[in-house]
């Protein structure tokens, strides 16, 4: 009798842990299934909790919402002869956030290396599309939205996010050879710069981005 008594008390403790994890919200990096399942202004983000990129919150101190003296080196690599730092974050989103405009060419066989992350397809040079630094895509949060990308002449075009410019990987196949991406980088096709009058024999040119 005893024993029973014990192994229900035992049953009724685990369900009550249970019901209180399950009606608990989630801090950083915790797991989540819904927006509802993080704490703060914290958004579910491949399952777990992070900072919300479009919010701005620097909790978790990644995913494209610290502040500038949070978001620091995490490593580096070596690629080409030429050491770069690699990053998980990028500088905050606000409303006008400045970045700096690279060329990519999207389609199959050229410098973007392999398919688009976003939609697993190689895109024409026609088309407006970009990559933004690992920060910034926050884990595909931004896959096929759009954003508007403003020069310095004063001309403006909109763009689809189609890709990672990768901060943290490089110097591989699938990145094309090439080391990883700064994290303040907008990587536009073509069709970007010549939306934006710009001269593609620049190859980086000060540019703010913001959502549309």
């Amino acid at each position: 009798m005893a024993n029973l008594a014990l192994i229900s008390l035992s049953i009724f403790a685990i369900f009550f842990c249970f019901s209180l994890q399950g009606n608990a919200l989630s801090s950083c990096n915790g797991y989540c299934r819904t927006l509802n399942d993080c704490s703060s202004q914290l958004i579910c983000i491949g399952g777990k909790c992070n900072d919300d990129p479009d919010v701005g919150t620097h909790i978790c101190g990644g995913g494209g919402g610290s502040t500038p003296g949070d978001c620091k080196p995490v490593g580096s690599m070596t690629c080409n002869g030429k050491t770069k730092p690699t990053y998980r974050c990028s500088p905050p989103v606000k409303s006008s956030t400045p970045a700096i405009l690279t060329l990519n060419d999207f389609s199959e066989g050229g410098d973007g290396g392999a398919p688009s992350e976003c939609d697993e397809q190689y895109h024409d040079n026609n088309e407006r599309v970009v990559a933004l630094s690992t920060g910034w895509y926050s884990r595909g949060f931004r896959c096929g939205k759009m954003i508007r990308i403003t020069a310095s002449n004063g001309r403006s075009t909109t763009a689809k996010v189609v890709d990672e410019c990768d901060s943290m990987h490089g110097c591989d196949k699938e990145h094309a050879g090439q080391g990883p991406c700064d994290n303040n980088i907008v990587d536009g096709s073509a069709a970007v710069w010549y939306a934006l009058g710009l001269n593609q024999d620049l190859g980086r040119v000060s540019v703010k981005w913001a959502k549309v």
